[in-house]
């Protein structure tokens, strides 16, 4: 039973309050891509101003070394794809889109409808140019600001996905609120329903609920986690206290109690633990 752990420094990184020096995201990230990760979402090619951690990406880019593991960067808006479309090594074009009309005017300057309207040029680029689409419903199991929320509106926006022949939605918990009766009933819905889109999961969560999280999207079909080494992370333009990512080390601690082989190099990850712990300082 294969589980594709998708290592997400990008996230851990955006929201760091201390600027994180260009070679040190270089030697992190490399060595990140010594683990066998499946995907390392290592970069985002958007505004600056928003993202001031990121502004390096490309520079990043172009130290990193060869690797199996494929790169995903994100990027929230056309002129961002079209960039990031140019570097030949990058896999995957993340986009945000929000469930929630709050959220996606907050993070990216535009309504649901338009956001939809990107999703489909984005992804008009990625087929030109080899890349492919993933696209995460942020607020995907509910928000904090009162909009309407339900798993009928999620379901509704995965079948627009299909249509786009999008192949990977990440449902995101972008402030920590999946409870597990949202998550079992998303993913044993649009699991079957949909079996040409991989469905991954990119949770928030706190020490106490992030093991509930990640055993009811497992036991509900979900094979794709995302994770951040130390559980650092979080959306900065959620305004909330930055609810961090999974942490990696709990969620291969979980898989391999279950007796699942992950084919990560141990030594590799140990390295990239410690680190770690001179990145985020």
């Amino acid at each position: 039973m294969h589980i594709k752990i998708v290592e997400c420094p990008r996230d851990a990184m955006q929201g760091w309050a201390n600027w994180i020096p260009t070679e040190k995201k270089i030697d992190y990230l490399n060595q990140l891509l010594k683990v066998g990760f499946d995907t390392l979402d290592f970069g985002s090619f958007v505004s600056p101003k928003a993202i001031p951690q990121m502004a390096d990406t490309a520079a990043v880019y172009e130290a990193l070394d060869e690797s199996d593991t494929k790169l995903l960067a994100i990027i929230a808006n056309v002129r961002g794809a079209e960039n990031a479309a140019n570097f030949k090594r990058i896999k995957y074009l993340g986009f945000p889109f929000s469930i929630s009309e709050t959220f996606q005017q907050r993070n990216t300057n535009s309504s649901i409808a338009e956001a939809f309207k990107t999703v489909e040029m984005i992804q008009n680029i990625c087929q030109k140019t080899d890349k492919e689409m993933v696209v995460y419903f942020s607020m995907g199991f509910g928000n904090p600001y009162g909009d309407v929320f339900n798993p009928e509106i999620v379901a509704n926006w995965a079948e627009k996905m299909y249509e786009l022949g999008i192949k990977t939605i990440a449902l995101s918990d972008t402030v920590g609120v999946a409870d597990k009766q949202t998550i079992t009933q998303l993913y044993s819905t649009l699991i079957p329903q949909y079996p040409d889109i991989e469905f991954g999961g990119h949770f928030h969560a706190n020490t106490d609920n992030w093991q509930m999280k990640i055993e009811s999207a497992y036991q509900a079909g979900c094979r794709r986690f995302d994770g951040a080494i130390g559980g650092f992370g979080g959306c900065p333009m959620a305004e909330d206290d930055l609810v961090g990512n999974i942490n990696t080390q709990n969620m291969i601690h979980f898989f391999e109690n279950q007796g699942i082989e992950l084919g990560l190099n141990k030594s590799e990850f140990i390295k990239s633990v410690e680190m770690s712990k001179e990145i985020f300082i």
